[in-house]
């Protein structure tokens, strides 16, 4: 077949080329006779058969039937490796030698100790493609196949004989591995995880599951692993007694743990009273992101019921706060030392109200905060007594608001957004020159798209009386007051470039009807 493929191929590329050669004198002569050997060698070829002559058709009536396709060259090729065995992949020949490996440490091949095997098992996995299925067999022992798992025990008591084979394994290794453990005696040094106890589990290996439950209690878990471990253990269909020690760490009695209200309003209570700022911001941080991941993955009061009373209670500390350190600052002579070490306290009490705000915003909570914090006259009155160097956090308040009514994320009716604005918006204006230069903390722009929108969500005379005084400010101060000439280009065009006009239609009431049906019986 070699010799048949090297001479089809050398003729492909190689084909046979007749060479002459003649004198430059005898040329006409050379080239006639050439010419009549083509036409004699052209002629026998169509003769034998081997070419279709030009003029010579064979009739339909005797056109041979289409036989079996031969073959092309690159036909064969393919076919010929296609019969060639796949090499193995480089994880199919680790396996083999691990397997190997486990087979030659394995205690049954040690007969002096065991005596001989009397038991003929084979393992083998499914069968891929035309790669052929990895088999095992070893010889092993009834009596400690039978002692130790209820399968084997079960299979040889049923059939009787001397030979038993697992097929469509998905993990040949893992089986080979079991086998091995079933003769030793400390299996807790031995291979285990959650892999190996489904086998266990199906071979009813029941000192191998047993163990493989004390090493997933023992080790460590990734956070990955969590899900995995509590889907392999429902798979496995355990006895809840048994499965309790290794899910203890992810489950508790209601009875004896204490509700996520109390445990969040025990950490807020700590934030809020930390010393180290450092510390207190990072905790405030994690804080938020552990509600909102609970908030994504399981809605707002699914896994984690905080309630409404617990942060509002928690706002109303604050806000005392705040009112206690204002109250202090206005009777502090601007000499005295205490001044700065009162300034820092109400920054962190700002920044606490912002952090509760924030929390409210993202459970749909704030409502109520936009009318509480639209009613603190006294605290605003407090705060126009202070410089805007000390007060300036008290106002980022007021902006996280706006920015949240402008984004559609606090819902309120407009008395209770004018409210909000006519309270604490000039407070805002005369404290911007310090927000914006808080840097990075502060976004300027989204402050003042906030402003933009909460402005425009009011009746158009409010709007007109909150833009004009604006227009003025900023004449004065220029950027060191919000810039919201967007508000102010929209509210110019609703009021005197664009007006609209809605057709209402009338309202019958129970008089027009009676007096219409008065009118049509006496007539």
């Amino acid at each position: 077949m070699g010799d048949f493929r090297f001479w089809i191929l050398a003729h492909i590329l190689f084909p046979p080329v007749a060479v002459t050669c003649s004198e430059p004198r005898n040329t006409s002569m050379a080239s006639q006779k050439s010419s009549r050997n083509q036409q004699q060698s052209v002629s026998a070829m169509i003769r034998q058969g081997f070419i279709s002559g030009p003029f010579l058709s064979p009739p339909p009536s005797i056109r041979p039937a289409p036989g079996p396709m031969v073959p092309t060259f690159f036909e064969m090729m393919s076919i010929e490796q296609a019969r060639e065995p796949k090499p193995k992949s480089d994880a199919q020949k680790k396996v083999q030698e691990r397997v190997s490996e486990a087979l030659t440490r394995a205690p049954f091949r040690n007969h002096e100790l065991w005596g001989m095997g009397d038991v003929r098992l084979t393992v083998a996995e499914a069968g891929g493609g035309e790669s052929a299925a990895f088999r095992v067999s070893m010889d092993v022992h009834q009596r400690v196949l039978a002692g130790k798992s209820r399968f084997f025990a079960e299979k040889l008591r049923r059939i009787g004989a001397h030979s038993v084979e697992i097929l469509e394994c998905d993990d040949v290794e893992v089986y080979v591995e079991a086998v091995v453990l079933m003769y030793s005696d400390n299996l807790k040094t031995k291979l285990m995880g959650m892999e190996v106890s489904k086998v266990y589990s199906a071979l009813l290996f029941d000192d191998g599951i047993r163990t493989c439950l004390e090493y997933l209690e023992a080790v460590p878990w990734s956070q990955d692993d969590e899900e995995r471990m509590v889907s392999h253990l429902n798979q496995l269909q355990l006895d809840e007694s048994r499965t309790d020690s290794v899910l203890q760490r992810l489950t508790a009695e209601p009875s004896t743990s204490a509700s996520a209200d109390e445990i969040f309003l025990k950490l807020s209570f700590g934030v809020l009273q930390a010393k180290d700022d450092k510390s207190r911001k990072e905790m405030k941080v994690l804080i938020s992101r552990l509600l909102k991941d609970n908030a994504n993955n399981h809605g707002f009061h699914d896994r984690l019921d905080i309630t409404r009373d617990t942060l509002y209670n928690l706002c109303d500390r604050c806000l005392s706060s705040l009112v206690l350190c204002l109250s202090e600052a206005t009777c502090l002579d601007e000499s005295m030392s205490e001044r700065s070490t009162l300034m820092g306290e109400i920054a962190r009490e700002a920044d606490n109200m912002q952090w509760i705000v924030g929390i409210l915003i993202d459970r749909k909570m704030g409502d109520e905060f936009v009318k509480l914090w639209g009613d603190q006259k006294e605290l605003a009155v407090l705060h126009s007594k202070i410089p805007s160097f000390y007060r300036h956090e008290v106002s980022k308040i007021t902006a996280q608001l706006c920015i949240s009514i402008g984004r559609g994320h606090i819902l309120v009716p407009k008395d209770t957004r004018f409210s909000l604005l006519s309270t604490w918006l000039v407070a805002l204006y005369d404290d911007f020159r310090w927000i914006r230069r808080a840097g990075k903390s502060v976004d300027r722009k989204l402050i003042e798209e906030g402003l933009c929108r909460t402005i425009l969500t009011l009746p158009l005379a409010q709007q007109q009386y909150i833009l004009l005084d604006w227009f003025n400010r900023f004449l004065n101060i220029g950027d060191d007051c919000p810039n919201i000439q967007r508000a102010f280009e929209i509210w110019w065009r609703r009021a005197f470039v664009k007006r609209y006009t809605i057709e209402l239609q009338p309202q019958i009431t129970a008089h027009d009807v009676l007096s219409q049906s008065n009118g049509s019986g006496s007539t």
